[in-house]
């Protein structure tokens, strides 16, 4: 077997073994019987959440093992395609087997990661907000831009992505948007991005051509599913209801059909200007319980610091990752180093090796915090 070949069979082992480790390989057979004996029982659906609850958790289980199974039998296939090849002496096959072999590669890599996304809301849908910062017009167009990288890597990842609110920008750009986006882990995999931005690059607002640096912040939030429960005192509540506004034409409310809630305890607003006030009240409540759900998350995760609702202002010092696009090509996340020169790449929605050394490093954080006892 040629070099080559050799290495992307050893990485396809190493992602399997580590897939096994995540699954507790040993078990999951025993605990799948037990789901499937479970499952059997007449009185299951007596309860209806907690037998939603547990058909889940039986697919995931499933899932896991059939995945891991997959690519272990992949790749013996390949291999042995290969050594067959060799013997034959049929160059065709072998290359058409390595060819297979390197995209199992990038598979086997990304199920590993998925297997990382074990957190309690990991596999749930997402609220994502963007506030444009310090910059004016800058930062309003730095908002936009960010919107639309997140709406390209999640429409690549075949997520589903509905606006649930957006505040344009006076001269240009948005001063504020906020999304729903769904599909398995888009809170997993996205809750490494709430943070500050900082993008560097040559001005097209100014006339002198000259660098500027705008700060955008993100906010993750995951959508609380009917397992999580999540109680709002009514009286802690203050709803307004106002007009929403819009580029004009027949699309514009002509009521006041948009929604704001705010939480006074804690400060928190959340809204929505879609044509029903009723949908309106539905979702900036369950914006609402999303939230105060990640400052319960937040609290359990201080150790690794999972999401930086405290991050402050969207300003100097805050920021978790640099995109500089002048004098050089440059996109740097501060927390784990993690850089590329491909700037219109990750702008383009290419973002998934920041967030996978974001959530490596989340990891080995929780290993180490649960190695010194700490809850």
């Amino acid at each position: 077997m040629r070099a080559e070949a050799q290495n992307w069979v050893e990485a396809i082992e190493k992602s399997i073994a580590l897939l096994k480790q995540r699954l507790d390989w040993e078990t999951a057979p025993h605990r799948l019987e037990e789901f499937n004996a479970r499952v059997e029982d007449p009185t299951l659906w007596d309860n209806p959440e907690n037998a939603q609850k547990l058909m889940r958790e039986r697919q995931m289980l499933v899932d896991a093992l059939d995945t891991c199974k997959g690519i272990a039998q992949d790749l013996s296939d390949n291999v042995e395609l290969i050594e067959l090849g060799e013997m034959e002496e049929d160059e065709e096959v072998i290359k058409d087997a390595e060819e297979a072999l390197k995209a199992l590669v990038e598979k086997a890599a990304e199920k590993e990661l998925e297997a990382l996304l074990d957190g309690e809301a990991d596999s749930n849908d997402t609220f994502l907000e963007i506030n444009s910062g310090a910059g004016g017009t800058e930062s309003c167009d730095w908002a936009s831009m960010l919107a639309r990288m997140y709406v390209r890597w999640a429409e690549k990842k075949g997520y589903k992505v509905e606006l649930q609110s957006e505040s344009a920008g006076e001269e240009a750009g948005i001063k504020s948007a906020a999304y729903k986006i769904s599909g398995h882990n888009a809170y997993g995999w996205l809750k490494s991005e709430s943070g500050v931005h900082r993008l560097v690059r040559i001005s097209p607002f100014d006339s002198a051509a000259k660098r500027h640096t705008s700060f955008t912040s993100v906010k993750v939030y995951p959508v609380v599913d009917d397992n999580i429960e999540i109680e709002v005192n009514p009286s802690d509540l203050r709803i307004d209801t106002y007009r929403s506004s819009g580029a004009g034409g027949q699309h514009v409310n002509t009521t006041d059909s948009a929604v704001r809630i705010t939480h006074m305890p804690t400060g928190i607003v959340t809204t929505s200007s879609e044509k029903s006030q009723h949908q309106n009240r539905d979702i900036a409540m369950k914006a609402l319980k999303s939230r105060l759900y990640q400052i319960e998350l937040d609290k359990r995760s201080a150790l690794v610091n999972e999401v930086h609702e405290n991050a402050g202002d969207a300003g100097w010092g805050n920021q978790i990752r640099s995109y500089v696009l002048q004098p050089y090509q440059m996109v740097k996340d501060l927390r784990t180093n993690y850089e590329t020169s491909d700037t219109k790449g990750v702008l383009d929605g290419a973002l998934d090796g920041l967030m996978a050394a974001t959530l490596a490093m989340d990891v080995a954080g929780k290993s180490r915090g649960e190695a010194q006892g700490v809850d």
